[in-house]
Formats: structure tokens, C-alpha cells, sequence
């Protein structure tokens, strides 16, 4: 395991963190079993400072308009966290905290920090963004990838939505609230009293998703694995539902994952 590698162990729980891979969770396993899709799309992600898609990769900050790159044509997504590698500022055996300095190209300074917490039945991660300077808009959230399967037990996704973000033909958020569609999903609910999903290999494992946060993109559209991905705003949020980091008020949010065998 190389120095970027950090694991945190309790009980017959065990988290790997790739600090200098975008700080992604690159394994959960609980009592043997991984939890995290391994190989091309693996892991967990933050995203940061941006979640989602940004029509055309283009957002405004008063009457400034920026350009981040196009990394998934023709929308910007996901932040740029995820491509860098984070600073180790402090680990235990079920503690880690890291941080990363906002850069090119994203057009403001500012610091981001990950905390994540272990218990015998548990993790907790919370990110903050501060700002050194200027006040800018930002959001954050986490991309898991969870396995599809565990031991042939096939995952159930559980939860109850107050709406569903209506999807354009260009994958974001039309501005409509519509009641919440079957899926498969690739898609942003609002949840107003906090994020809570459920998913269930059935016989094998039960895995909540919490989060404080209101927003929550589902997907389910590949094979292998299903996303549950809290987050501080719906997609598209630079343009349609702004909130600022200024010098007296980072932006913040947690999400804890709970576990039991079934």
C-alpha cells in the first residue's frame, strides 16, 4: 500500500481512503465483504466544488461569467477535487482528516476538508469549503459506487422522495418538480428533511445513506454497481440555486453510511 493509501480499521469494519487519487474511498469492506465497486469506476468520489453537470460548463458569479472545461461534452461535472491529490493532515486508527487547496481551473482560492469517521457500524465523512478571499458559489457532495451484488444478493434501493427533479434531454434539472418516477434513475429528488436511502442486499447486508442535505441523485443505469450521492444542491446548482462560501460562512455537510447483516 503506497503513503497515499490510508486505512482506518475497527472492529469488522476497514476503510481505505486514496488521499492522492482525488481523496476517493477506494475500499469499504464490512466483516470480509466489499462494498464499493472496484476496477474502472470504483470507489467514492467527492465532488467538489461543484456536483453534478454545468450546462456548458459556464456559471456566473454577479455579472462575471466562468468556463471550466468541458470534461463531460458539453457540460462540465463532477468538480475538480477528484483529480487531485489531497494533503494528510491527520490519522488514527478510526479517524482521517485531509485537505485540498482549491486551483486552476477553478477561478477562486479556497481550502476543502474531508473528515471521515469510523465505527464498528458506521462511517461518517463531512467536507467543508472555505474561502481565503472573495465569496463564490460552490456545492459538495459524495459519488459512490456501490456493488450491485453481494454473495448473487441483488441490491434494492428504498426511499421516499417529496420530488423528483424533471430531467431534460440534456441530463439537467428543467426547473420543474415532478412526483418521483420509477426507474432505473439517473436522476436528483429532494428530500426536505434530510437525505435517507436504503439499499438492501437482501439475506446479506442492509446500508443506510443519511445526509442533512435535501438533494440526492440516484443511479442505476449500469450493471455493476448503483450511486446514492448527497449533495449540498441539485445539478446544475452554479446557475439555478446559488450558495456562497464567504469568509464568515463555509459551505458544510455530512453523510454517515450505516450498516447491519441481515
Amino acid at each position: 500500500m503506497s503513503s497515499d493509501q490510508i486505512k482506518l480499521g475497527v472492529g469488522a469494519a476497514e476503510l481505505t481512503v486514496d488521499a492522492g487519487n482525488g481523496c476517493r474511498i477506494s475500499s469499504l469492506v464490512i466483516d470480509g465483504t466489499e462494498v464499493l465497486r472496484q476496477g474502472d469506476k470504483y470507489g467514492c468520489f467527492p465532488m467538489v466544488p461543484w456536483c453534478g453537470r454545468v450546462e456548458n460548463g459556464q456559471f456566473r458569479d454577479g455579472g462575471v461569467k466562468h468556463q471550466l472545461p468541458l470534461n463531460s461534452p458539453p457540460h462540465a461535472i463532477h468538480g475538480t477535487g477528484r483529480d487531485h491529490a489531497w494533503h494528510t493532515a491527520r490519522v488514527s486508527d478510526t479517524e482521517a482528516v485531509f485537505t485540498y487547496e482549491l486551483a486552476e481551473p477553478w477561478p477562486y482560492t479556497g481550502r476543502v476538508t474531508q473528515i471521515f469517521e469510523l465505527t464498528p457500524d458506521a462511517l461518517t465523512v463531512r467536507m467543508g469549503v472555505e474561502t481565503y478571499d472573495n465569496s463564490f458559489p460552490a456545492q459538495v457532495g459524495w459519488h459512490p459506487w456501490f456493488v450491485r451484488e453481494i454473495d448473487g444478493s441483488r441490491v434494492g434501493l428504498a426511499f421516499d422522495a417529496a420530488w423528483q427533479e424533471e430531467r431534460g434531454d440534456d441530463h439537467l434539472p428543467t426547473g420543474r418538480r415532478i412526483e418521483p418516477l420509477p426507474g432505473p434513475w439517473d436522476d436528483c429528488f429532494g428530500m426536505p428533511d434530510g437525505v435517507d436511502v436504503t439499499l438492501t442486499w437482501p439475506g446479506r447486508l442492509e446500508l443506510k445513506v443519511t445526509s442533512p442535505g435535501e438533494w440526492v441523485v440516484i443511479y442505476d443505469e449500469q450493471a455493476e454497481a448503483v450511486c446514492v450521492e448527497p449533495q449540498s444542491g441539485p445539478p446544475n446548482g452554479l446557475n439555478t440555486l446559488p450558495r456562497l462560501v464567504t469568509p464568515i460562512e463555509p459551505l458544510e455537510l455530512a453523510t454517515t453510511w450505516s450498516w447491519r447483516r441481515l
